[in-house]
């Protein structure tokens, strides 16, 4: 242990040590199942840093410490489910939060600015070399889940006025839903072959998959509630349309580093406006055209 290094500076040395060894483990982790060879190398090479940064801060506390296996259960899970992508960089966001530790340590530990140099420039350099596959399709999972989230918000909120029944509103949902999700799909594996991609298939799949999901959730409340509770469905729908928008921004704003608020509000206004526009047919529809269902 490093007698000139305070006891503050300790405590804040101790809490890297951890995260760095930790890190590291879960780098390594994901590199084992993470698909295609230079995806592995960056992120064996992550880990090897990660790790080289454990034994620096080691040389002050004196410590031989363990991984954090919850923490290292948690982000493999999440790779497993979102992507290796997703999961580091949302792992690294997180020292974000670090830059004032790095500053109270500048005066004790000389070393701590050439490290932080190299978790804010290289670790991201490298973070950028990942590639994988979901992510270049996210342009068709955008468009999937847009346009089911503009097309059956409208048309569930239009019915539920209209039909005041969440079993008539949740089967006239998913007749549409799923006509749509082919028609979505085709239409994308069409525009695909037409600017002659080799990927028609794959992209028609992601947006399917995204539209098909989508429509579920958004049945899902009329399916849940009685009958005459078509006003409770609803509201429950709008929010589903709400949290689907909030979770898919918030994966595609940390696995692309793109801004999650004006992005969130932008989908979130188009969707509840159209809900509440089709909402408003659906009243006029029922008076003017005298249907009692």
């Amino acid at each position: 242990m490093n007698k000139n290094v305070s006891k503050a500076s300790l405590e804040i040395i101790r809490k890297m040590q951890q995260n760095e060894l930790t890190e590291s483990v879960i780098y390594e982790a994901i590199a084992q199942f993470a698909k295609g060879d230079e995806n592995k190398k960056t992120l064996i090479r992550l880990a090897k840093e990660e790790h080289a940064h454990y034994e620096i801060w080691k040389k002050y506390t004196g410590i031989e410490m363990k991984p954090e296996k919850l923490k290292v259960f948690k982000y493999k899970l999440l790779a497993r489910i979102l992507g290796f992508t997703f999961a580091v960089k949302l792992m690294e966001n997180g020292e974000e939060n670090a830059q004032e530790e790095y500053e109270q340590l500048a005066t004790d530990v000389p070393e701590s600015i050439a490290i932080r140099k190299q978790e804010e420039e290289h670790e991201d350099a490298l973070l950028e070399m990942l590639d994988e596959e979901r992510l270049q399709y996210v342009g068709s999972m955008v468009l999937g889940l847009n346009d089911a989230l503009v097309e059956l918000t409208g048309s569930l909120a239009g019915f539920t006025f209209a039909m005041q029944n969440t079993r008539l509103i949740a089967l006239s949902g998913l007749i549409i839903g799923i006509s749509a999700t082919f028609s979505m799909a085709s239409s994308e594996f069409l525009a695909a072959r037409s600017e002659g991609r080799d990927d028609a298939l794959k992209s028609c799949t992601y947006t399917g998959i995204a539209y098909l999901i989508t429509v579920v959730l958004l049945i899902a409340p009329y399916l849940i509630f009685g009958s005459e509770q078509y006003i409770l469905a609803l509201i429950c729908m709008l929010i589903v349309v709400v949290l689907i928008i909030a979770g898919f921004t918030y994966y595609t704003s940390v696995a692309q580093d793109q801004p999650f608020k004006s992005r969130f509000l932008e989908m979130a206004t188009i969707s509840i406006s159209v809900a509440v526009v089709s909402f408003v047919v659906g009243i006029l529809a029922k008076k003017f055209l005298g249907v009692d269902i």
